[in-house]
């Protein structure tokens, strides 16, 4: 059994199929340099900044638009996977969390940091991913340079580095 990826979008035009196919692999990639082998369920939306500044406000209280949002089903810390009794009995799989991505976010951020779209989309959903599996950066300090180093090796991993 494999991870079982959904990709949708609340706004027209904003997913394709190649889009989804590229934030497959990344969520992919993301688990397996995690070392995740437990059968996961991830839900990605993809929305523009309005979108994600409404989600951003209802789910956080944060009055502002973002690029990522993470919404992780389990409370890890680096290095925990959930288990086999986390699994949904119906599918055998584990509903890892939810991520929201802004596409309206991501060209704009990739244009600001003079790479392609593909490579800030796909930093994102790994970014995500660590979120859901327990990583956090709201320090300066440890928390956040684990956090960055696992990005930058799964994203060389992809074949995706700045």
């Amino acid at each position: 059994m494999t991870h079982q990826i959904s990709v949708t979008g609340n706004r027209k035009g904003i997913n394709s199929p190649a889009l989804a196919a590229l934030l497959r692999r990344a969520v992919r990639g993301a688990l397996a340099a995690e070392k995740v082998e437990m059968p996961c369920e991830v839900n990605i939306l993809l929305t523009d900044d309005e979108g994600i500044h409404e989600i951003n406000r209802e789910m956080r209280q944060v009055d502002a638009p973002t690029d990522v949002l993470s919404f992780p089903m389990f409370d890890l810390r680096p290095g925990e996977h959930p288990g086999q009794e986390d699994a949904d009995p119906d599918t055998g799989r584990v509903p890892l969390g939810d991520m929201c991505l802004s596409v309206e976010r991501a060209r704009a951020q990739a244009a600001e940091y003079g790479h392609s779209f593909e490579r800030e989309i796909s930093y994102l959903a790994v970014h995500s991913v660590l979120h859901l599996l327990g990583y956090d950066h709201l320090d300066e300090g440890p928390m956040k340079r684990r956090m960055r180093e696992r990005e930058d090796a799964i994203m060389a991993q992809l074949h995706l580095e700045r």
